[in-house]
């Protein structure tokens, strides 16, 4: 009985992190190991994003290896463009 437990505490885990709020998007960002992040899809409105988008187009295509949407670039340089557009 407690593996049960575990397993259904360990299943609704992984589904509350697959999960992404209304009106944002899941990323992955990293030029080597990805990192997965949830922003908001205003985001894909603004010049700077939309270069990121092209990049990762370039890149891998419309074939993502993470499952969705892949950009190339650096932690640092992702968390300060984001950090720029939601302080505007």
């Amino acid at each position: 009985m407690a593996i049960r437990q575990i397993l259904r505490r360990s299943l609704s885990a992984e589904r509350r992190l697959a999960e992404v709020p209304k009106g944002h998007l899941a990323v992955y960002v990293g030029e080597g190991e990805k990192k997965r992040f949830v922003i908001p899809l205003s985001y894909l409105n603004h010049p700077s994003f939309q270069e990121l988008l092209f990049q990762g187009e370039e890149e891998f295509g419309f074939h993502h290896p993470m499952g969705g949407i892949t950009i190339p670039c650096s932690e640092e340089s992702f968390i300060d463009l984001t950090s720029r557009l939601s302080s505007t």
